[in-house]
């Protein structure tokens, strides 16, 4: 099982970014995070629509970082 947490790299599963790479750079509470992804906005997520995968990135506060770091995987 993989956890979630900060840094952990997911897909979504729901919304109009479905099946976009993205990154969680908080977790908000025991169903919501904040994710950012190359193509998916700065945004509050519900945990339920992620899938997490085996991949982890370095979260900083530079979003153009996160975003590189993305596409590099």
């Amino acid at each position: 099982m993989v956890s979630i947490e900060k840094g952990r790299v997911c897909v979504k599963t729901a919304g109009r970014e479905a099946g976009e790479k993205c990154a969680i750079v908080e977790i908000i509470d025991e169903n919501f995070v904040e994710v950012i992804g190359e193509s998916v906005k700065n945004r509050r997520c519900n945990i339920a629509h992620l899938e997490p995968t085996a991949d982890t990135i370095e979260v900083s506060n530079d979003a153009e970082a996160i975003k590189d770091a993305l596409k590099a995987l």
